[in-house]
């Protein structure tokens, strides 16, 4: 599993040029119901907005880390006040960065790290306005969303660096899940190295040729929430392929769409062609048919899943999707990739479920992080009916 640096009070969305600013930070699992056991250091930096964007390119700087506190549960409430960032001018903006050391680029999550998850991840703010001004007696309003940034390796020495936005709220379609970054992680590597010598290198080619082949690749994600591993996957499509027909629907609820598009336009810089961009569509696993966006690919390449499997009552109608995707073209069926953390055993009754409709599943990798349960990668194929 991973731990997360996050807030639990946020800053405020503007503040003044002076004195310091309130917030408590905290440390826990991706779901933020479990508080990381132990003491871990925290330091905290500045990263200035420029000529008002979100965040300068290639990823954002930021002022040398400082540490803030030593945080343990026994204190997860206290609230710690931030000096302000060296040099302030009346009218600037900053993000406050949050990590869990200070050496490097702390604030950059690498998916290529062989010690992804060790240490918590970092968290970076939404600009906080510093100015003199007063606001007119109104409310001073707490901020509701972050940031965190991923590194993806590219060919030749480059890096793309992608910005995934989160809400702070408990909309469970609103953040980051393990499985979404350790399938991320996994799908760095899928497309870097060849398989290792395993019985699995026959299922991991499978994927490979599915996600990674430089012809055109028409792939869909179900549950995307906040839309990492379709991001992941545009940006390394992107410099792998020339490919002028595929596809990448990244899909959810209606209620997760305006995250989610935010995420694929902020990204935009790293997808080379609109085959590659990831397009944010509503699929409902409830509906009876698929939507008429879908239908009309015709075939997918590969289904990819991370973190579906929380809701067991939504088992039957998750089958349901998956069963129509591979009606589309029963006689080339997709390659499915599932990224699963287990957080109750009854979660793998879908894997008997994927049976009855001749999807089988096998473990093909995993992404151990701080500890406790790992994220485990898995690749499902259909079989032949006799």
């Amino acid at each position: 599993m991973f731990y997360y640096v996050s807030f639990l009070r946020p800053p405020t969305t503007q503040s003044f040029p002076s004195g310091s600013i309130s917030i408590t930070p905290q440390v826990s699992n991706d779901l933020r119901t479990e508080p990381f056991d132990g003491a871990q250091e925290i330091y905290y930096s500045w990263s200035q907005t420029a000529n008002g964007a979100s965040r300068p390119e290639p990823y954002p700087s930021i002022t040398a880390p400082q540490k803030l506190t030593v945080w343990r549960q026994s204190g997860a409430y206290k609230e710690m006040r931030v000096p302000l960032p060296p040099g302030l001018r009346d009218g600037q903006s900053y993000r406050l960065v949050l990590t869990a050391h200070g050496q490097g680029r702390p604030h950059i999550i690498n998916l290529a790290g062989t010690d992804l998850g060790t240490r918590p991840f970092p968290v970076m703010s939404m600009p906080i306005l510093f100015s003199s001004r007063g606001r007119g007696g109104a409310a001073v309003e707490k901020q509701e969303q972050i940031e965190r940034v991923y590194r993806i390796p590219l060919p030749e020495g480059e890096n793309g660096f992608l910005t995934v936005r989160e809400q702070t709220s408990f909309d469970l379609d609103k953040k980051i899940w393990d499985s979404g970054i350790g399938m991320s992680s996994w799908l760095v590597q899928l497309a870097q190295e060849p398989p290792t010598a395993s019985s699995a290198d026959a299922l991991v080619s499978r994927a490979r040729d599915a996600l990674f082949s430089p012809e055109s690749r028409r792939v869909i994600e179900l549950g995307a929430g906040t839309g990492i591993v379709s991001l992941t996957l545009g940006a390394l499509r992107s410099t792998l392929s020339k490919d002028q027909d595929g596809r990448i629907l990244t899909t959810d609820l209606e209620s997760a769409m305006p995250l989610l598009e935010h995420n694929v336009s902020a990204n935009e810089t790293l997808f080379s062609s609109e085959p590659v961009r990831p397009r944010s569509l509503v699929l409902d696993w409830d509906a009876e048919e698929l939507p008429p966006e879908v239908r009309a690919v015709e075939s997918f390449d590969a289904i990819i899943m991370a973190d579906v499997t929380y809701n067991t009552t939504s088992f039957p109608s998750l089958v349901r999707t998956i069963s129509s995707l591979v009606q589309l073209k029963p006689s080339k069926p997709p390659v499915i990739l599932l990224g699963y953390k287990e957080r109750d055993p009854a979660e793998r009754t879908l894997w008997d479920m994927a049976k009855e409709i001749g999807v089988v599943f096998e473990r093909v990798g995993e992404r151990k992080g701080a500890g406790g349960q790992p994220v485990e990668i898995w690749v499902g194929l259909c079989e032949p009916k006799l």
